[in-house]
């Protein structure tokens, strides 16, 4: 049968209005072309509010940019299974998972198109399950911070909600590791499947192999048939907390499963494939993980396809007073009080301490602190815990001495003594290793991104005519 033009293009608007994906298509002046009865049911719009429209003029971004459509068409962006929130031209939230790519004319670009699957209602229920957990679920939203250190790591965290790559999250206890594990899981498209969090330190190795990988009746004495924590995350993510924790044996299991997509149950003689993005923290630097024989290198390369630094608070001490007032209107709440400072006495001394249990720390130091207080709104000196007191003192007087050292270096302060020498030797050692960083890095004892921060900091450039 010979179709006429007209006839085909009937046959064409029955099966696109009829297929289960929103389909979004514009021209190259973002007007809109095509616009089927899925995506009229997702955006709950009528097609005559958006037909022939330019798409910013019908829906709002927090930006042009963060519509996936402009950036097909101004860039030639192709996106696949993103996540987007947006508003339409009632106010009403929309979230979708999109596969969004350009329609090119040759070289140029003539268009875009979008292909959407709709999970606003999966969004909603996830955002009330988090309610209801008394907001143990977190989002980029619940971090707290504003300097430059931590809005640069928060950067970089929200970069790796694009993907389903493995994570590595790099930083000492208490600064937050678990917080940017579920903000990057709540932030992709994984959001609406299970995060499930195991502390590999928490249990022997015996148990943690079955807990990760399930059992099979029989495998041994009492095992019954159980899916482990890769088969329960299935299509979400699993966060594996301490993995330098890991012995040597287990870490070799688990880079199998990450390499092959598959795991294989205790005492069972088949495979399951797995479809689980893994989130690893480790609470040291892994180059000395690694060469401690803590860590297997190839399974750190594995899982560092992205890597986050979590800084230390010490090096964002700008961030302490914003950290204080959540703190305070947390255990005000809880303790029905109505603190509303600290005094500036206190203030000195917060941000002269090391913090060696860092953000985790100072929360405690404040709710140990509340609970020495009786009516009153300010925080002081003789309210903070007497271990906190005491290393205080010590710290104050080790503080002394280092001025009087300051005071010794001509006219410098010791900060700006010590970040000369630094640099100093930074760039002796890449002159060294002929501007490689990565084996500057290696001879100096640090990590590659930690030296290129500390090059950062210092304003030190490698030479741009080197590949690093």
């Amino acid at each position: 049968m010979n179709l006429k033009k007209e006839d085909l293009h009937l046959f064409m608007e029955a099966i696109i209005d009829e297929i289960d994906v929103g389909l979004h298509v514009i021209d190259k002046k973002g007007h809109t072309i095509l616009y089927n009865k899925k995506m009229m049911q997702i955006e709950s719009m009528d097609s005559r509010d958006v037909m022939n429209k330019n798409l910013l003029d019908v829906f709002m971004f927090s930006k042009d940019g963060d519509s996936t459509l402009v950036q097909a068409l101004q860039n030639g962006t192709e996106t696949k299974n993103i996540k987007q929130t947006y508003f339409n031209n009632k106010g009403k939230e929309i979230t979708t998972v999109n596969n969004t790519f350009p329609i090119r004319d040759g070289e140029e670009i003539v268009g875009a198109v979008e292909i959407a699957k709709d999970i606003t209602k999966i969004e909603r229920l996830m955002k009330d399950t988090i309610k209801r957990k008394g907001g143990t679920r977190y989002t980029f939203e619940s971090i707290i911070g504003e300097g430059p250190a931590i809005k640069e790591v928060i950067g970089s965290a929200k970069r790796a909600t694009r993907t389903a790559s493995s994570v590595l999250i790099v930083g000492e206890t208490g600064t937050g590791k678990e917080l940017f594990a579920q903000s990057i899981h709540n932030g992709s498209s994984r959001s609406a499947a299970p995060f499930i969090s195991q502390n590999c330190a928490a249990l022997p190795d015996s148990l943690i192999e079955s807990l990760l990988f399930g059992t099979k009746k029989g495998a041994f004495s009492g095992a019954i048939d159980h899916p482990g924590l890769f088969e329960q995350a299935e299509g979400g993510t699993l966060l594996l907390d301490e993995i330098n924790s890991l012995n040597p044996h287990l870490q070799s299991k688990l880079l199998r499963a990450l390499q092959e997509r598959m795991i294989r149950r205790i005492g069972d003689t088949k495979d399951t494939p797995i479809d689980v993005r893994i989130i690893a923290t480790i609470n040291e630097d892994p180059i000395e993980a690694i060469t401690n024989e803590r860590m297997r290198k190839d399974l750190y390369y594995r899982l560092s396809v992205v890597t986050v630094f979590v800084p230390p608070l010490r090096d964002r001490t700008e961030d302490i007073p914003l950290l204080i007032q959540r703190f305070i209107s947390k255990y005000n709440e809880l303790f029905q009080m109505d603190v509303q400072r600290v005094d500036q006495e206190v203030m000195e001394t917060l941000h002269t301490y090391e913090w060696p249990g860092n953000v985790r720390e100072l929360q405690h130091m404040i709710e140990g602190a509340m609970n020495l207080m009786a009516d009153e709104e300010t925080i002081r000196f003789n309210h903070l815990p007497m271990h906190f007191r005491s290393k205080s003192k010590v710290q104050t007087a080790s503080s002394a001495q280092e001025q009087l050292f300051e005071e010794t270096i001509e006219s410098s302060k010791l900060k700006e003594h010590m970040d000369r020498s630094e640099a100093h030797y930074i760039k002796v050692m890449l002159k060294k290793n002929g501007y490689n960083i990565s084996k500057t890095a290696e001879e100096a004892g640090l990590s590659r991104q930690s030296l290129q921060y500390r090059m950062k900091k210092l304003n030190i450039e490698a030479r741009k005519e080197k590949s690093f």
